[in-house]
């Protein structure tokens, strides 16, 4: 170790004088070592990550499988000839689940399913031949594996879709499904199917559900309108020259000029979770969008929303004025990212066009009306 890090003189020439400066073989061997131990802190917070994605591509991949072990129309002919109570009393609680999961479903949703082809026209046959009484039971069955893996097909589209919305408006989706899926979990034991276990169809749809619900809920949050009538902002984020002192400072929001005690709008949908002073910025409103999505609102002159408020985009939540450190009627205006100022600027030009692209109808040419669909769909 002593031959790695000898004592070091290093000297340096500044306005016409010499300086020595020694570093001791003690000095480098500790910066060597905080080197060393923050290298197998990043290499080991990588391994954390790979080995959480290898859990995730785990998980998925037994999904899969499963999906190839469903029941082949064999199988089920053999249910159907064995029992057709059990049989009905499994469908009835198919479709229960069917209709709990459209409960968070977009509303257009259920136009869209997929038609009677392949496993599930075999499935009709087979019972048809076999079992004659059955044939009405087989047919609702059929249908309603087709509506369910129509409505995953489309769950996955919306989903891709919203994906694309979030990185259009620079933010990380992978991120904000993590924070949306974290929590604990539990509840009372309620079997779905006779046999307990899940047919990895409607597994797989109960996941595509609940993946776009999270993104759904999250664009919601996405600030998607101006917070004032006021035309533009008159002074942008990033650095600029602080009004008070004259000094380069760093801006993190937008400044909205306007009348004093106009109107403010809460850009997007949010619970509102704080009002009152905070220092600088005077009077101020804070609103929680979700998955570390806030907006803050400065220098009002008045109130109009209280702490634990649900609010949708365009509600008013308070009015312009000049609190804090002002030098007139504005409002101040930020976007944080889990607790990180970000351009509102990128928001409130882009997320308009974007969130239009996104919620665009992705359904396939194939097509049927709500009313049908829910009829085919039903025991």
């Amino acid at each position: 170790m002593e031959h790695w890090f000898p004592e070091r003189e290093f000297f340096m020439r500044s306005q016409g004088q010499v300086r020595f400066i020694k570093i001791s073989s003690g000095l480098q061997k500790r910066t060597a070592a905080l080197a060393l131990t923050a290298s197998v802190a990043f290499v080991g917070s990588m391994g954390v990550m790979s080995v959480l994605q290898y859990q995730s591509s785990l998980e998925r991949a037994a999904l899969m499988e499963r999906e190839a072990s469903v029941a082949t129309a064999e199988e089920r002919l053999d249910a159907y000839q064995a029992d057709i109570g059990a049989v009905t009393q499994d469908l009835e609680k198919r479709q229960d689940f069917i209709e709990e999961m459209m409960k968070v479903m977009p509303a257009d949703a259920i136009q869209h399913g997929s038609s009677e082809e392949g496993e599930t026209s075999e499935l009709v046959q087979k019972v048809s031949a076999a079992v004659p009484e059955a044939e009405a039971l087989a047919r609702i069955e059929a249908r309603q594996i087709a509506f369910v893996e129509g409505l995953t097909n489309y769950a996955d589209l919306r989903s891709q879709q919203a994906m694309w919305a979030l990185r259009e408006l620079g933010l990380d989706p992978q991120k904000m499904l993590a924070s949306a899926e974290q929590g604990a979990r539990g509840g009372p034991l309620e079997t779905v199917f006779a046999d307990g276990e899940i047919d990895p169809r409607f597994e797989r749809l109960g996941l595509s559900l609940t993946r776009l619900a999270a993104l759904e809920s999250t664009l919601a949050g996405v600030p998607q309108i101006k917070p004032t009538d006021a035309p533009a902002a008159n002074s942008s984020y990033g650095l600029r020259r602080d009004p008070f002192t004259g000094r380069a400072a760093m801006h993190k929001g937008l400044d909205f000029p306007g009348a004093m005690g106009a109107p403010i709008y809460a850009t997007a949908r949010g619970k509102v979770t704080f009002v009152g002073r905070r220092g600088g910025y005077g009077n101020v409103v804070e609103i929680s969008h979700g998955q570390g999505l806030l907006t803050r609102y400065a220098h009002m002159s008045r109130f109009e929303a209280q702490v634990g408020d649900r609010v949708e985009a365009g509600a008013v939540i308070g009015a312009i004025g000049s609190t804090g450190r002002s030098t007139g009627p504005h409002l101040h205006f930020e976007v944080r990212v889990n607790g990180t100022a970000v351009n509102p600027r990128t928001f409130l030009e882009l997320a308009p066009d974007v969130l239009k692209k996104a919620r665009r109808n992705p359904g396939p040419s194939s097509t049927r009306t709500a009313g049908n669909t829910q009829g085919d769909a039903g025991v």
